[in-house]
């Protein structure tokens, strides 16, 4: 087995749709994650989503403990969103593999699991009023190069502001790692900041973050595919990005004459404004 394997259910349905879910029991190394289970349901005919509206569901994700004959539950405090953009949602780390695989705690056993899912499905029925996608968008990449960084002391570091598709963004980055990384990680987000011209606004965005090796290949990169709001400024990335021993390993030229080079890379925005005006929405238990 591959560390970066991934396994799919077979096709079932729930609240009018079909859904699989996607497994991947060594993390999605996609999105950083070597360290726990990733898993995530997917829909499987997200055309069937009229153009202009979408689907909101509440997830509930089990996980269960063979030896207590009950369930671990991992729910969202949000709804999730599916649309055409959108065909899945889930836990990039939904239990730890250390935790699932201590045999104590019933996950795991005689190498067999058993995941379970929740669906409760809420309809939104409308017109869309304005959409419009824009892939690899002109001056879609940005490169930031920090100076000094060892001597860096704010806990954030931000870039200067940078224009794409006549939106502002800006990249934040925590040299020490953010609160769920502090000491280990450096964290790094994508950050579309306030456009007051369009209250309403929210972006659909595929991303690339990256950290350069200024004299080798392989640099670090990580992908993500987000909705940023313009309602206030909110951020998308990695608390986890890389290793501060990475970082700080010379041999590695991440950091060269004590300077640090950042990029991001915006490959996709779809922009919707004023979506879901007076919907109609109804709870369906499943």
């Amino acid at each position: 087995m591959l560390r970066d394997d991934k396994y799919e259910s077979q096709d079932f349905g729930a609240c009018g749709y079909k859904w699989k879910l996607v497994l991947y029991p060594y993390g999605n190394f996609k999105r950083g994650v070597s360290d726990h289970i990733s898993l995530y349901l997917a829909m499987e005919e997200a055309k069937e989503i009229h153009p202009g509206s979408q689907v909101e569901v509440i997830l509930k994700f089990f996980v269960y403990d063979h030896i207590r004959d009950k369930f671990l539950t991992i729910q969202y405090d949000r709804t999730c969103r599916y649309h055409s953009l959108k065909t899945e949602n889930g836990f990039d780390k939904l239990i730890s593999l250390e935790l699932f695989e201590d045999c104590s705690n019933g996950y795991l056993v005689d190498d067999c699991c058993l995941f379970g899912i929740e669906v409760n499905v809420i309809n939104n029925e409308g017109k869309g009023e304005k959409i419009s996608i824009i892939k690899e968008p002109k001056n879609g990449t940005f490169t930031w190069k920090i100076e000094n960084f060892s001597a860096i002391q704010e806990s954030c570091y931000r870039s200067e502001e940078f224009t794409v598709a006549n939106l502002k963004w800006r990249l934040l980055l925590y040299p020490k790692g953010d609160s769920r990384a502090s000491g280990k990680s450096l964290s790094l987000f994508l950050e579309l900041l306030d456009n007051s011209a369009h209250p309403q606004l929210r972006v659909f965005t595929k991303y690339n973050l990256m950290v350069k090796r200024q004299l080798l290949h392989n640099h670090r990169e990580l992908t993500g595919s987000d909705w940023f709001t313009s309602k206030s400024s909110l951020t998308w990335g990695f608390s986890d990005f890389m290793p501060l021993s990475d970082i700080h390993n010379l041999s590695k030229t991440f950091l060269v004459k004590d300077s640090l080079i950042v990029e991001a890379k915006i490959t996709l925005l779809a922009d919707v404004e004023g979506l879901f005006q007076n919907c109609k929405r109804i709870k369906i238990d499943c």
